[in-house]
């Protein structure tokens, strides 16, 4: 397994809440996909999980810059999901799968975190049918 791309990003929550306040769900439209906002919905206050997929989007966006052309991938190109257990995954459509399929077998590893504050993710962009040891 070869290490294509690394992307970090940290969102601030508070910033999240208020552009939720102020823009809605036009906001939520631009930025998730349909699954994504169906999901944080689910909350009572959706801005700890946008946050959580800003994060995720942007880190996993930072990651595909590695490859040409990857300045054409867009918000909801990427999807953050949940495996049954809980642990989150990236689904790709548009142009990120095109560029995934083009340069690949490409594929993601995710993490998640957050505090009362920030929310953040890593997205490791690897080549390779392996598992990570």
């Amino acid at each position: 397994m070869e290490v294509v791309g690394i992307g970090i990003d940290l969102v601030d929550i508070d910033r999240v809440e208020r552009m939720l306040v102020r823009h809605g769900d036009r906001l939520l439209r631009k930025l998730l996909t349909d699954g994504e906002r169906g999901y944080v919905a689910g909350f009572s206050a959706p801005s700890s999980p946008v946050a959580a997929r800003i994060a995720a989007k942007e880190a996993a966006y930072k990651a595909l810059q590695s490859l040409p052309d990857a300045r054409g991938v867009g918000w909801r190109d990427l999807e953050v999901r949940r495996h049954s257990d809980g642990r989150p995954h990236l689904r790709v459509y548009g142009r990120a799968a095109e560029l995934m399929a083009r340069h690949g077998p490409l594929r993601f590893h995710l993490s998640l975190t957050h505090s009362e504050q920030t929310a953040g993710a890593v997205a490791l962009l690897v080549k390779g049918q392996g598992d990570l040891g």
